[in-house]
């Protein structure tokens, strides 16, 4: 039963096979007054096609956060944040007019809320101002390793999530001193990313999952995968520990 006084739901859903969607997360997603995803121009998000095997198509109900930009401008670029900043300011001002007219908003986050996740620029700036809840999920890396068949970390290994936007000299620093890895945020990266696990020595372990537990699901392994590839930015790469075994 959802508590009366929250009104602003940061809704996690997991990383794309509905089943693993937590029992919370389904009964906000059936309740809640206002259904918002992120997405680009002409496109729905990939959070509301998760959402699609609970709700269908809701136009009532549905709030579309269109993205001023997305991969066309670097992200450490100014004007990135130039475009982003009004966008978001103006996304949190219009879901509190909703809250405060009463309604239950649930924002659709694909993976988990708090993982790198766009919704974490509304949370900061609503959290103080609405009655907030969060509500976790499991990850797409999770999603991942499990499909994968790869168990990520054994006994005492160190496991290091990176972003594939580093540059490269960084990925091959922190890529070095771990034993197990997963880099996040391919796209355009890959081919940077292929060349900082090659340099720390683990381009053979590395497994490339694209669209990890959604129906086009893609696991290869790294070294498998052509050089020429376009990686969606909604793909990963994981590498495995190797630790203490029993």
């Amino acid at each position: 039963m959802m508590q009366d006084s929250i009104r602003f739901f940061g809704l996690g859903l997991g990383p794309g096979d509905p089943d693993y969607m937590t029992v919370r997360a389904r009964k906000v997603l059936e309740t809640a007054d206002r259904l918002v995803h992120f997405c680009k121009r002409g496109r729905r998000g990939n959070a509301r096609t998760i959402a699609d095997a609970v709700v269908g198509a809701s136009p009532e109900r549905e709030i579309a956060l269109v993205y001023p930009v997305t991969t066309e401008i670097p992200a450490d670029h100014p004007d990135y944040a130039a475009a982003l900043n009004p966008f978001y300011e103006e996304a949190a001002a219009r879901l509190q007019a909703e809250v405060e007219a009463g309604h239950v908003v649930a924002v659709l986050c694909e993976g988990d809320p708090f993982f790198y996740g766009s919704f974490m620029h509304l949370w900061w700036r609503l959290k103080d101002r609405v009655p907030t809840e969060v509500v976790p999920a499991v990850t797409a890396m999770s999603g991942a390793w499990t499909h994968a068949g790869a168990p990520i970390t054994w006994g005492d290994d160190v496991l290091t999530v990176v972003p594939g936007t580093l540059p490269e000299a960084e990925l091959t620093r922190r890529l070095s001193g771990t034993d197990a890895a997963v880099v996040m945020k391919l796209g355009r990266n890959l081919p940077k990313v292929r060349a900082a696990l090659g340099k720390a020595g683990l381009l053979e372990r590395a497994i490339f999952v694209e669209r990890a537990t959604m129906a086009q699901e893609r696991i290869v392994p790294l070294p498998d995968l052509p050089e020429d590839i376009d990686a969606p930015y909604f793909s990963l790469i994981i590498v495995p520990g190797h630790g203490r075994r029993v």
